[in-house]
């Protein structure tokens, strides 16, 4: 008695033509994407979550500054000019998301013992960089763009 084994590699090549071919897709459409999700995951973290990536609360403002604050202030949230400065670029291999006002990285960072007094006593509230949450958020937005890729070349006849 015996067995035969018979294997079409026809079926094995076409998927690797397929795979090949997903290699080649236009990568700038997928940053962007990825740009967008960034820059709303920050927006988000400034205007709702007022937490670092980490899940750490922000600090709360000082006694005497929060004497100074009106009412609909909040943590990095006075006039709107910073969540309104986070801006996002995306080019043919990297994303960046910031902000160009000259106060945004010590709100991020903090102050420094070397520094005046003022801003050296400014604590970090982090609102640049990535939780979990915003990594699986991002591992979808680059599901959806592969799954998208898959059915467009499939509709064309190309995969």
């Amino acid at each position: 008695m015996s067995l035969q084994l018979n294997i079409n590699m026809s079926q094995i090549k076409r998927l690797g033509a397929r795979i090949q071919a997903l290699g080649n897709i236009d990568h700038g459409e997928l940053l962007e994407g990825i740009a967008a999700e960034v820059e709303t995951q920050t927006r988000r973290r400034i205007s709702e979550e007022k937490t670092a990536p980490d899940g750490t609360a922000w600090p709360e403002w000082s006694e005497d500054y929060a004497a100074t604050r009106n009412g609909g202030q909040s943590l990095l949230e006075s006039s709107g000019a910073l969540i309104d400065s986070i801006e996002s670029v995306a080019s043919d291999d990297s994303v960046e998301i910031g902000s160009n006002l000259i106060y945004a990285a010590i709100h991020n960072l903090g102050g420094t013992e070397d520094m005046a007094p003022g801003p050296a006593g400014i604590p970090a509230r982090q609102y640049l960089g990535f939780s979990d949450d915003n990594l699986s958020d991002l591992q979808n937005v680059v599901d959806d763009f592969v799954d998208a890729a898959i059915d467009e070349h499939l509709k064309a006849g190309a995969l």
